[in-house]
């Protein structure tokens, strides 16, 4: 079993409480972590864009990152939202395994 990272940005903590508990309560993700206020800089429709966001982290297995994906697309506020996978590649096999069971359907 492969498992993969979601880096997810929100446009503030309710919005990420919300997709975290999403990816969570529809067994798309085992555990979503989310990271108080950041600065992003961005270009958007021509011009440099400057926001206050919060980050959401969510560990997952490969063969999810799919529906999670348009999980995240049906419940946030942002046309384009920021969803991008990051493979895992090692880390505490026991940990993996709990990302594992606690997904599956």
């Amino acid at each position: 079993m492969t498992h993969s990272v979601l880096y997810i940005t929100a446009s503030d903590m309710d919005e990420a409480k919300t997709v975290a508990r999403s990816l969570v309560e529809a067994r798309l993700a085992a555990c979503a972590n989310v990271i108080g206020a950041m600065e992003s800089f961005y270009w958007w429709q021509g011009k440099l864009e400057e926001a206050r966001e919060v980050v959401i982290i969510a560990k997952t297995r490969d063969d999810l990152v799919e529906a999670a994906v348009a999980k995240v697309r049906e419940v946030h506020s942002y046309d384009l939202p920021c969803v991008v996978a990051v493979a895992i590649t090692g880390g505490n096999p026991e940990f993996l395994d709990w990302i594992t069971d606690e997904t599956a359907q």
